[in-house]
């Protein structure tokens, strides 16, 4: 009775996203819907009433979701990405929302303002973003200090990366910002990324070379956590690219990766007629080349490595696709503004639904089961 009447709410909900809200949004620029948001977050979170009537519109809990992972307990497997709570302001409501973990920032050695306005647009056709945000943070002094000693209602994803401006683009000046942030939160959250991958920042992506990424994980690495420490990898690595970096990988403690974060070539795949130049691509148009690093890790490394899968989940099919090529956890944000924020239970009670039907008693059991060539 209980799988029914959540799924009628979610139907109910969709429609009123899809013909009602979605449209209104979709007529304000991106970035102030995107601050609206935050606000309206930040006061569903600020008192225990909201919090709950939130978790009654939008929650939903199965045994069969719950995973033990790197001695970390999670409730479900669908997190938020990095890049919407870039302040880390909306971890009181987010479980409420539905969600399994989340991750905050990323968070750089000093503040950012990031790139020029506009720096986020809709792809409505592709159903994608263009998102060219630039890392903008308040830093990770300020934000470590409103988090300190902090009781987090669900596993929380410190996203570290190194600041957006010329005085990082040298590698040391680059290690340094990353090692800055990093230390900061030792004690906050229960996991880090590292994250090598924007394609919005001054000087590219140095430390997806593998000798610039040994150096900089020497450094991370020296640094005394009990916190497990994934990387945020580039989409657009070729087989062989990526086969380097995990050679490096290996030679350091790291735990997991994280597939992928914002695609920049432009392809035929784009089917909107006007695309801004700058900023990365999310949702569809990443999908496939997320699904196809995930697939590669996993099988190279014979599932050595938590891989939490982030790119085009707009449905649990699409989530479960990524979980059988062999992540254990997945993320979202473009799905969720195009779909709407129900889709967080849409995608964890199809998944049980899934679940069921290939004759799994648990998520976990899924992982790595879809086999292909690489």
């Amino acid at each position: 009775m209980i799988e029914v009447i959540v799924f009628l709410r979610n139907r109910i909900l969709s429609f009123c996203y899809k013909n009602l809200l979605k449209p209104l949004f979709f007529l304000v620029e991106p970035e102030n819907i995107h601050g609206g948001m935050t606000l309206a977050g930040r006061f569903l979170g600020g008192n225990s009433l909201t919090r709950k009537l939130t978790s009654l519109l939008f929650s939903y809990s199965h045994p069969a979701l719950e995973q033990k992972i790197l001695g970390i307990k999670f409730k479900n497997p669908v997190g938020l990405s990095a890049g919407f709570d870039k302040d880390a302001r909306l971890t009181n409501i987010l479980p409420s929302v539905g969600f399994g973990f989340a991750e905050i920032g990323t968070i750089t050695g000093e503040a950012c303002k990031g790139n020029l306005r506009p720096r986020l647009w809709r792809l409505k056709n592709s159903r994608s973003l263009i998102v060219n945000y630039g890392l903008k943070n308040d830093g990770a002094e300020r934000i470590s200090k409103r988090l300190q000693g902090k009781d987090f209602a669900f596993p929380v994803i410190t996203s570290i990366g190194k600041t957006n401006s010329l005085g990082t683009v040298e590698i040391d000046a680059g290690i340094k910002d990353y090692v800055k942030a990093y230390q900061y939160f030792t004690g906050i959250g229960d996991i880090f990324e590292i994250n090598i991958s924007c394609p919005n920042a001054y000087g590219g992506l140095p430390f997806s070379d593998p000798q610039k990424l040994d150096v900089l994980l020497k450094q991370i690495t020296k640094i005394p956590t009990k916190k497990p420490i994934f990387i945020k990898m580039p989409p657009d690595l070729t087989d062989n690219q990526l086969d380097k970096i995990l050679e490096v990988v290996k030679k350091h403690k790291i735990d997991g990766f994280t597939c992928s974060n914002l695609t920049k070539p432009r392809t035929n795949k784009i089917s909107d007629r006007v695309v801004p130049k700058d900023g990365g691509l999310s949702g569809k148009l990443v999908e496939q080349l997320s699904n196809h690093q995930i697939q590669r890790i996993y099988q190279k490394t014979k599932g050595k490595y938590i891989i939490i899968g982030v790119g085009g989940i707009f449905s649990a099919e699409d989530a479960y696709r990524k979980i059988k090529l062999g992540a254990s956890l997945v993320e979202l944000i473009t799905g969720m503004i195009f779909q709407g924020p129900q889709l967080i239970s849409e995608i964890n009670q199809g998944l049980v639904k899934l679940l069921k039907k290939d004759g799994y008693t648990n998520i976990s059991q899924a992982v790595g089961m879809l086999r292909y060539e690489v």
